[in-house]
């Protein structure tokens, strides 16, 4: 396996990480270990956040660019994204049928993808497909902004600003989410304009 598919592999294996991360001090109903979690989940998220510009970045400089890592990279995001999004819709911050709505796009771009494979072309991200990724990055780190901040629960804070800051940080979290869903399904009615002859084509 190449150095650039080595990072996007290590997204995809860390996202199942990550949701224990995020739900074992629920599960084990534990203070201590939510404010452990609260200290590392943003600095870990950010970390395998950035070997998403390493695995393009090695991919360019070795030449290991392929139609492999061109499907490989985008699954990698989608297996980390929504699995961020699923800690957020059971922790009461995302609607579920938000988190729907982008299920059956991330998805429905997946099948497309696989179409244009079997037609010969490697579908890579388009400009629409970057800005919702990167919408999907900021709403999730906004949104263990907030969770990590509730974690803390810091005592020396006056109620009343606790609230606002909670409020705040809800309100522009679940706009985000609103914008990834806008976003993401822009981004997808792009890909089949851009494509729709590979669709048109097919069996």
């Amino acid at each position: 396996m190449t150095l650039s598919n080595r990072f996007t592999l290590a997204r995809a294996i860390f996202a199942p990480i990550f949701y224990v991360l995020f739900n074992l001090p629920i599960w084990l109903n534990s203070h201590t270990l939510g404010v452990v979690s609260a200290c590392i989940m943003i600095p870990l998220l950010a970390v395998i956040e950035v070997t998403d510009y390493w695995d393009g970045h090695y991919a360019r400089k070795y030449n290991e660019v392929s139609d492999f890592g061109k499907l490989f990279d985008p699954f990698a995001d989608v297996i980390l994204n929504l699995t961020v999004f699923l800690c957020a819709v059971e922790a009461g911050y995302m609607p579920f049928v938000l988190f729907v709505l982008i299920f059956y796009r991330e998805f429905s771009q997946t099948f497309l993808r696989m179409v244009a494979l079997k037609k010969g072309v490697a579908i890579a991200a388009r400009m629409g497909g970057k800005l919702k990724t990167v919408f999907y990055i900021i709403a999730g780190f906004f949104f263990l902004t907030l969770e990590s901040y509730t974690r803390f629960a810091f005592p020396f804070i006056p109620e009343f600003i606790d609230n606002i800051i909670k409020t705040s940080l809800l309100w522009s979290t679940r706009t985000l989410f609103v914008i990834c869903v806008l976003l993401s399904w822009g981004s997808f009615i792009d890909y089949i304009k851009s494509f729709h002859s590979i669709l048109k084509g097919s069996d």
